[in-house]
């Protein structure tokens, strides 16, 4: 493991550097049609309280019964994360007093999760990879929400979400820099979303994270932690490790001590501030919940998922570089999100692959990040930019014609090839009608074509006058070899 981190990562103090150390708890919302426990709906919106169920009200004689689903996405996940399934694990309630889950404890699981160790393998822009231990990933419900700005003196509850199955995903402490941790975050964001388990979408909080922050100097003891709780960005998550860590440095710097301490981010003023004390971890007064058996499983059953999981980013990510030749930036690109993978693998289909992904990448995905659409909304398909790549690989059209077919199937749409028919876009080979433009420009330009012979640059020159002249539709490699030709080069 990465025991020291690299002097890069340090972080410079007023009296020398420091280490920040990071590890996270990634609550990760299960994507099921219904919750943990209950029958009720899991959809998002939805009027406050219309996703209730008797079980999610804690009805008295009320009993949770367990989402089969939510357990084959929790195992799915772990395997996933390349992690150990156990086949014995038990739920738990953890005791507190919870204005916004009705039974006054979460079904949580303690000592005996559903999915213990595995690793992630992080991918830096540097080029570096980071391996980050995942410790274990245990299944548990949400609680509700509460609304404190619709009442002067009362807080109204919300009890959609409580109920809702999350799985909490805890890493070891073996990230050294908020970079790092953002891409821990992406990449782990990515497999769940590849593997179906979670949407990962920050935005309705289907993924939180709680992050640890601790600092020391390089190679001492780890110092006391504070952790941020729910940050649901992944901008936010830079931003939060960015201002504790230096405030954990100024404390120490100035004589002060840290305090175990839970902390919230706040994204207005890009800082975190104390929100309760936790001088030593609470006593939840966990045990096993008696209305839950212990869930066994069959080792059949895990096979039997394991054998239908999809290729995941890294296999993904190996097979574009061995089989397809990419670079790795740009396989790493590509995989990031499994949309845009599929949408590269279907145009690459029976073509040049790196001439594919330099479309996909620049021309498409720059497109549609300037003009705020994801890949699944598109203005072209992939067939259509398939169909673009067949007629430049023909030379039917040559490469700055296809930028434009590029931007009218872009806005207007239709078929590429119908279009270079029509508007007669084609590039022109007729060799033929391009030899009787150069003769016009060499003859009308006698000292240029004279000039040519000692500096090859000239060339250029030609070969752009007569591509004006054609509209842009002469075949450049034609043009190049008749005026060679012609200019006795």
């Amino acid at each position: 493991m990465n025991a020291h981190a690299k002097p890069s990562k340090l972080i410079k103090g007023a009296d020398g550097d420091w280490e920040v150390v990071i590890g996270m708890e990634i609550h990760a919302q299960v994507t099921s049609r219904s919750k943990l426990f209950s029958g009720a709906s899991t959809a998002f919106g939805g009027a406050p309280n219309s996703h209730v169920s008797l079980v999610d009200a804690a009805m008295p004689g009320m009993l949770p019964v367990i989402n089969e689903e939510c357990v084959r996405q929790a195992v799915r996940t772990g395997l996933g994360l390349k992690a150990a399934i156990n086949l014995k694990s038990v739920f738990d309630r953890k005791n507190y007093f919870y204005p916004d889950l009705p039974q006054g404890y979460q079904i949580s699981q303690y000592k005996s999760p559903i999915v213990g160790e595995g690793k992630v393998v992080v991918d830096l822009p540097d080029g570096e990879s980071v391996t980050v231990g995942i410790e274990r990933v245990h299944l548990e419900q949400d609680a509700g929400k509460l609304l404190h700005d619709q009442h002067p003196t009362m807080s109204y509850v919300d009890l959609n979400r409580s109920g809702v199955a999350l799985m909490e995903i805890v890493s070891r402490p073996d990230l050294r820099s908020a970079e790092d941790a953002k891409a821990f975050v992406s990449k782990l964001r990515s497999i769940l979303r590849y593997l179906g388990t979670c949407d990962g979408d920050m935005e309705k909080g289907s993924l939180r994270a709680d992050v640890n922050v601790s600092v020391r100097r390089p190679g001492a003891p780890f110092g006391t932690r504070c952790e941020i709780k729910n940050v649901n960005s992944i901008r936010f998550i830079g931003q939060a490790i960015d201002y504790e860590s230096r405030r954990q440095i100024e404390t120490l710097e100035e004589g002060g001590t840290i305090e175990q301490e839970t902390r919230l981010f706040d994204p207005n003023k890009g800082e975190t501030r104390s929100m309760r004390s936790k001088e030593e971890a609470h006593d939840y007064r966990y045990f096993p919940d008696p209305d839950l058996l212990p869930l066994e499983l069959t080792q059949d059953f895990v096979d039997e998922l394991k054998k239908g999981l999809p290729e995941l980013p890294d296999q993904k990510k190996a097979r574009l570089i061995a089989d397809m030749g990419l670079s790795a930036y740009d396989a790493d690109v590509l995989v990031a999100e499994r949309e845009t993978a599929d949408f590269f693998e279907a145009v690459a289909r029976g073509r040049d692959p790196k001439i594919a992904a330099n479309w996909v990448i620049n021309e498409l995905a720059g497109r549609l990040n300037r003009e705020g659409h994801s890949i699944a909304d598109s203005p072209v398909s992939a067939g259509q930019l398939g169909a673009i790549l067949d007629l430049m690989g023909e030379g039917t059209i040559s490469g700055k014609i296809a930028k434009d077919l590029f931007e009218i199937v872009w806005t207007e749409g239709g078929d590429p090839r119908a279009i270079v028919e029509q508007r007669g876009m084609k590039q022109v080979t007729d060799l033929g009608a391009i030899a009787a433009v150069v003769d016009g420009i060499v003859a009308a330009n006698p000292d240029k074509a004279a000039q040519a012979k000692e500096k090859p640059a000239v060339l250029g020159w030609f070969v752009g006058q007569v591509m004006k002249s054609s509209g842009g539709k002469a075949n450049p490699k034609a043009v190049n070899d008749l005026l060679k030709q012609k200019l006795g080069l």
